[in-house]
């Protein structure tokens, strides 16, 4: 694992909210708004871009997400377009600890922490083989 950046570094990723990133269930679209559910994701990826400079490949090392929490404060309705930044806040062995906020059409819409511990990909395909039942 390399580390090139410093507490405060930050990676901005922008999205558009799309008509499948809705708040919906089974029983249909409960409000045309950004779900908090596509919020995560979109936050996960925001803050995967500090480890993706940071994993090392040829090492067998990947991502794996431990840690998201999200206040929504706010909706985006559909069309709208959302910037994430995430900000580094720490690098603590091979956990890399990000906040993060969201804005949408002039207000801040959410924010929260987000931590990543880069790992040996090996050693984690392991687990799962070790968990998944075999056929």
């Amino acid at each position: 694992m390399k580390n090139p950046f410093q507490p405060g570094d930050q990676k901005i990723f922008i999205t558009e909210v799309k008509s499948h990133q809705l708040a919906e269930f089974d029983s249909g679209i409960v409000h045309p708004v950004y779900s908090t559910f596509a919020l995560g994701k979109d936050v996960e990826w925001a803050c995967r871009l500090f480890v993706l400079e940071m994993r090392e490949p040829e090492q067998d090392e990947e991502g794996v997400g431990s840690f998201l929490s999200i206040q929504h404060e706010y909706p985006a309705p559909l069309g709208s377009i959302v910037t994430i930044t995430a900000t580094l806040k720490s690098v603590i062995g091979r956990e890399v600890v990000c906040t993060w906020i969201a804005e949408a059409n002039g207000h801040q819409i959410a924010s929260g922490e987000q931590i990543q511990k880069i790992i040996r990909k090996s050693a984690f395909d392991a687990l799962l083989h070790s968990i998944i039942p075999q056929k």
